[in-house]
């Protein structure tokens, strides 16, 4: 499958994720996004140093399509945020970084569940 067919058919197409992006591990390039999904690299950038150090973005917050987000979860695996019931989940593959939004509606558990089964799922094939 494309990069952008994870992004459609396994992120969005679950109906748990309204939208999404896939970037490098290195957070320079972006592999698939959807529609008006506009993550910017130096989210992406701020989002690999929130990797190695969670402090900042507990205290700062973290910043996701220029919409800032209050961190409610960082680990060296994934990080969660959310704002006013609707939130982002993000999470790193072997060689990519997914960035999972999911609506107000749906519980931030199962869109976190979806992004990171891809996750595992691509590291398996070296992704």
């Amino acid at each position: 499958m494309s990069w952008q067919g994870w992004v459609d058919q396994t992120l969005v197409g679950s109906r748990k994720i309204d939208k999404a992006a896939i970037f490098s591990a290195a957070g320079d390039v972006e592999f698939a996004s959807s529609a008006g999904f506009d993550v910017r690299l130096e989210e992406v950038q701020y989002i690999l140093r929130g990797f190695e150090d969670s402090i900042p973005l507990y205290s700062g917050g973290l910043y996701i399509a220029g919409e800032k987000l209050q961190v409610t979860k960082a680990d060296d695996e994934s990080i969660y945020a959310q704002q006013d019931g609707e939130g982002v989940c993000v999470v790193k593959s072997s060689e990519s970084i997914i960035v999972a939004h999911y609506p107000e509606t749906v519980p931030p558990g199962d869109a976190a569940s979806i992004a990171r089964q891809l996750a595992a799922y691509l590291t398996s094939i070296g992704y």
